[in-house]
């Protein structure tokens, strides 16, 4: 049989191991381990801003918060996570077309939103693009 001392190199690359699902895991679940609501810097809003406004008020409030800033049934859309370059303007129109699958947060899949269509979309994002430019997210 092995002495504790011959088995010190195997307990420490599985501690080792350990560690490393322990820190993978978190960074999988992101953002779903943050507050799930944000305080946001509303800008004064260009004319079309203002009528995604009263779309996003309409249609994706309830869920994403005032102003995109989350709720406890869906998450803030003013995130770096929904920066343009991570999430373009035409994966928010597909998540209002067909739904989407719960990837960054711990809120469950969205379903489809068929009562807005494509040009309904497009207005809320360049609402949600105002809102996250003035917060900082480019």
């Amino acid at each position: 049989m092995a002495s504790f001392k011959d088995q010190l190199p195997k307990l420490a690359v599985i501690g080792v191991m350990i560690a490393a699902v322990v820190i993978v895991a978190g960074k999988i679940r992101g953002p779903g381990t943050e507050k799930t609501s944000i305080n946001v810097n509303v800008p004064t809003l260009t004319a079309l801003g203002q009528q995604g406004e009263k779309l996003f008020e309409a249609n994706c409030m309830a869920c994403h918060g005032k102003n995109g800033g989350g709720t406890k049934q869906g998450p803030p859309l003013i995130h770096r996570i929904y920066e343009p370059n991570h999430h373009g303007d035409q994966a928010f129109v597909l998540a209002a077309k067909q739904g989407v699958r719960s990837h960054h947060w711990q809120f469950g899949n969205m379903p489809a939103q068929p009562e807005v269509s494509a040009e309904d979309a497009l207005m809320i994002v360049g609402y949600v693009r105002e809102v996250q430019r003035a917060n900082g997210i480019f």
